[in-house]
């Protein structure tokens, strides 16, 4: 039994134009130990699927899913005051933007201490203690000095690792990373990873990583959830994903890595994700992708199977091919013109 699952997950947001739909009948699974990455563009739904999951969504917000389990536990009928016994203590997660993420008015000691204090019940001695354990943990130098500090005094780096540690504060079992190196310098991103996954490893916790870089998915996880205007379009192993990705969408963000050009134009994805008043009525990803067909415009694709990785379109690829399209051969010409 997956220590996550979530099954058609779909939020809405109430607006002055009506509704939109954030994320749309999203599923997946995160097993006890596993590293699972998110991945997609801005505005692809992987944040607010996991602040529902968290039930950290403003009221506007409309959540609905079939099913919502974590560690057992039905998450959908629980009340604010049964959630919040979980969300710190088994299920914990690292934000966006970590100097903003912390409160300024308090201190790092105190903000790990009011974890410990809340779901562990610690007296002031062993949260001093266990506080300096944590940012010990977490590479820190001089923890017992840093325990006074106030978020203004610590550089972006720095406070990551203390939103690490107050993630890790209580050993949850499922650690959620929302884009854990944005905004940081490159040398200080690859040490922020490599020291949750050390830690994860460790601890043996599950991992949900949320990010839009190929790069850090390659490196770092297991498992590949590919996101596109609030649908799940692809789900594979990690290398099945780089070796035969069956997406168009995925095809299209592989190539546009650098190390897999084969030209001195990088290619791009045309357009710009459909928002809440031009949503297609078919594949959201038609006005962008190169084997739309009107099918493609006009249906709404079904999910193809596991060998096909879970792939919402008509014509999954494979091998670069899309199977069943009517005009294969005139696409594969178009795509060995020289750019």
């Amino acid at each position: 039994m997956p220590l996550l699952e979530i099954e058609n997950l779909t939020v809405e947001f109430a607006t002055v134009n009506g509704r939109f739909k954030a994320v749309d009948e999203v599923s997946l699974t995160c097993d006890r130990g596993e590293i699972l990455a998110i991945v997609g563009e801005s505005g692809s739904g992987k944040s607010v699927s996991m602040l529902a999951l968290m039930g950290l969504l403003p009221w506007t917000a409309k959540v609905t899913a079939d099913r919502m389990s974590f560690d057992g536990t039905d998450l959908r009928g629980l009340s604010g005051r049964q959630r919040r016994r979980i969300v710190g203590k088994n299920m914990a997660m690292i934000f966006q933007e970590p100097m903003s993420s912390l409160n300024p008015c308090f201190t790092v000691g105190f903000q790990i201490g009011e974890a410990l204090k809340v779901h562990l019940g610690l007296d002031r001695a062993e949260r001093r203690k266990r506080t300096i354990e944590l940012l010990d943990l977490v590479g820190i130098p001089a923890p017992e000095a840093r325990l006074k500090a106030f978020p203004h005094q610590l550089s972006g780096g720095m406070s990551q690792r203390v939103m690490i540690a107050m993630a890790l504060a209580c050993k949850p079992k499922l650690l959620i990373a929302d884009e854990p190196t944005t905004a940081l310098d490159v040398t200080i991103q690859a040490q922020i990873l490599d020291l949750l996954v050390d830690l994860q490893r460790e601890q043996g916790m599950a991992l949900v990583l949320i990010t839009h870089d190929m790069g850090v998915v390659a490196e770092t996880a297991e498992r590949v959830q590919v996101q596109y205007a609030g649908q799940k379009v692809e789900e594979q192993p990690v290398a099945g994903l780089f070796d035969d990705p069956h997406h168009p969408y995925t095809a299209a963000l592989l190539a546009a890595l650098p190390e897999r050009a084969t030209s001195r134009r990088l290619p791009s994805i045309p357009g710009v994700v459909p928002g809440q008043f031009d949503r297609p009525s078919g594949c959201l990803f038609s006005p962008r992708c190169r084997y739309t067909t009107e099918r493609c415009r006009e249906r709404v694709p079904h999910r193809q199977g596991a060998m096909a990785g879970f792939a919402l379109c008509h014509y999954p690829l494979v091998q670069g091919r899309p199977i069943g399209h009517p005009a294969p051969n005139r696409i594969a010409n178009a795509a060995e013109e020289p750019a």
